[in-house]
């Protein structure tokens, strides 16, 4: 993914990648895109199939989650890795057993662990004070601010599914918003996000709405749907409508920290 390229550009090690992924999903932010000009490129929207992988002959993939080494989907199992004489680093926030009670406070881990990895603590350790400092910037402002009630969700055509735990959760939090789906239902027990009926949006009735984008024409899509969906509802009528890069909201990303910003400015 575009967002493990970018913390391990930051972590000085753009001669060492031998491969990158993922890359239509997002743009790698303007100050380092120019560094992964020439990493070679092994998938475009999806992660790279298990040949391609193997072939590039890494000594260590970094990815958000596990899924990216599902082996029934066409991608390297991490056996498979282990097997060409590669290790794999998921991060700490996307492993299975943590996906759901992730927080913001996990890509802290993956960068010192792979600082360590890397050879590379001391940056790892200014990456971890520089992203603290923007977290404690945007506490400083919310804590004079009434908590608007959230809603985080993902469309796809006409299906919404609403966001109520992990990650994603952990960052309405952090910015400021009251989530309307909440980590403890029993709906979010076993995965962060579930499949509903566009009532529960409406009973809710959410003061702002977030959603994850891959692009400008998925973002005018999920805009055009909400408003004609949930006219009623006070996130519509007052066009709070707060769009994320996807890729800001996978585990183990700085993108986390952007979009803690961006939806702490919006609320």
């Amino acid at each position: 993914m575009p967002s493990q390229t970018e913390l391990l550009l930051r972590l000085g090690k753009q001669d060492s990648i031998v491969g990158q992924a993922q890359v239509d999903t997002s743009s790698l932010p303007a100050d380092i895109a120019g560094k992964a000009n020439d990493i070679p490129v092994l998938s475009t929207n999806a992660p790279p199939v298990r040949e391609d992988l193997l072939a590039a002959s890494p000594d260590l993939v970094v990815s958000p989650t596990e899924y990216e080494f599902t082996a029934e989907q066409g991608y390297a199992s991490i056996d498979q890795l282990s097997a060409n004489g590669a290790q794999a680093y998921v991060a700490t926030g996307g492993c299975a057993d943590r996906r759901n009670t992730a927080e913001i406070g996990d890509v802290f881990t993956d960068i010192t662990n792979l600082g360590n990895i890397l050879g590379e603590p001391n940056t790892a350790e200014e990456l971890i004070a520089d992203s603290k400092a923007r977290l404690d910037r945007i506490r400083e402002v919310i804590d004079n601010h009434d908590q608007p009630t959230v809603a985080q969700v993902y469309v796809e055509g006409n299906t919404i599914g609403a966001i109520g735990a992990g990650v994603e959760s952990d960052i309405i939090r952090h910015a400021g918003g009251k989530n309307v789906f909440h980590p403890d239902s029993p709906e979010f027990e076993d995965f962060f996000a579930t499949e509903i009926n566009p009532e529960e949006i409406v009973d809710r009735n959410p003061e702002a709405i977030v959603f994850g984008v891959s692009g400008s024409d998925q973002e005018e899509q999920v805009r055009t749907y909400l408003r004609k969906t949930f006219p009623s509802v006070p996130a519509v009528q007052n066009d709070v409508l707060i769009a994320i890069p996807q890729s800001d909201l996978y585990p183990g990303t700085l993108g986390n920290i952007d979009a803690v910003e961006i939806i702490a400015r919006q609320l």
